[in-house]
């Protein structure tokens, strides 16, 4: 049988080593921002304390409950301490490191990033970073009004596109861990709403300035088609009946149903995962009653919705 000429033979291979999958030592960080206000910062207590009604709604009472203890146990290592992934690693304004319980509002506090880490940490074979930028008291009418919206720009819209930009360009600095792996902003997180829903005049522009945000977020960060995941400001569950919050919920669900949005923004519902008071550390409704569980479940559900709209 005739050989193939060496020099075929050898573009073949050449071929196919540039054809070929990189292993996964090689791809780049998946990077996640996840923003908003207070409930993005997150107050969902750690610890069971017995002077916060008997410890119940905190992660601790949720992982030791016969009813949720299951759902929770992956959350404990086997020395009985709070488990640090291996393989997500969170940046949080002044605070860094691997993810695990107390990347909160202080470190006592989890917020949305803990069950959106673990979902996206378990679906990805690459690094995972969440780049975590929340303050609390914020509204999307103003402080991060986006520039579309027209008006003045919110100066938290600029800090999330600076803050995001100066990380990424540092990403070797901030985390030598990840080497010259280089990253690949693969989605943006946002919980966000009371200080509008408080706000009849900012209700009624939400849907618009939503809108503008993600439009304008994904022009500023240079990702056009940037997966976007809203979750919803669900607090008082299934039964609210306030004609301001349901109006604030309808406009955030609006965008995800846009022509140009469809299939790479969703909408998570989060009104199922409200607790009340009396199995919560805490009566802060606007803080969903400081309950644990609630946002471990809020940023699971933001994750699963994410890794969707990333294609797995």
């Amino acid at each position: 049988m005739k050989r193939p000429p060496i020099r075929a033979a050898l573009c073949g291979a050449l071929f196919l080593v540039l054809s070929a999958p990189a292993p996964a030592a090689d791809k780049p960080v998946k990077v996640f921002v996840l923003a908003g206000q207070s409930n993005m910062e997150g107050h969902g207590f750690v610890a069971a304390d017995p002077k916060r009604n008997d410890g119940k709604g905190s992660l601790e009472y949720v992982t030791r409950q016969p009813d949720t203890a299951a759902r929770f146990k992956h959350l404990v290592g086997k020395d009985g301490k709070w488990a640090a992934r291996d393989d997500v690693w969170i940046h949080y304004l002044d605070r860094k490191g691997k993810l695990t319980a107390g990347f909160g509002v202080k470190d006592d506090r989890i917020g949305p990033e803990l069950g959106f880490g673990c979902v996206v940490g378990d679906t990805f074979e690459e690094p995972v970073l969440l780049l975590k930028l929340a303050w609390g008291g914020k509204s999307l009418a103003k402080d991060f009004r986006p520039p579309g919206a027209g008006g003045e720009v919110g100066p938290f819209y600029k800090e999330v596109i600076d803050r995001t930009k100066a990380v990424l360009k540092d990403l070797k600095k901030e985390f030598p861990e990840f080497g010259d792996r280089g990253y690949e902003l693969a989605g943006f997180g946002w919980h966000q709403g009371w200080n509008d829903r408080i706000n009849q005049a900012f209700v009624d522009e939400y849907e618009k300035n939503m809108a503008h945000f993600i439009r304008d977020v994904r022009k500023d960060l240079g990702v056009p088609k940037l997966p976007f995941v809203i979750a919803e400001s669900g607090q008082g569950g299934k039964d609210e009946k306030h004609p301001r919050a349901l109006a604030l919920m309808k406009a955030q669900a609006a965008p995800a149903g846009y022509e140009e949005f469809k299939g790479n923004v969703a909408f998570v519902s989060t009104t199922g995962f409200w607790r009340t008071e009396d199995v919560s550390p805490t009566k802060q409704g606007y803080h969903w009653n400081s309950n644990a569980e609630t946002y471990y479940l809020i940023g699971e559900a933001m994750g699963r919705a994410m890794t969707k709209l990333c294609g797995k």
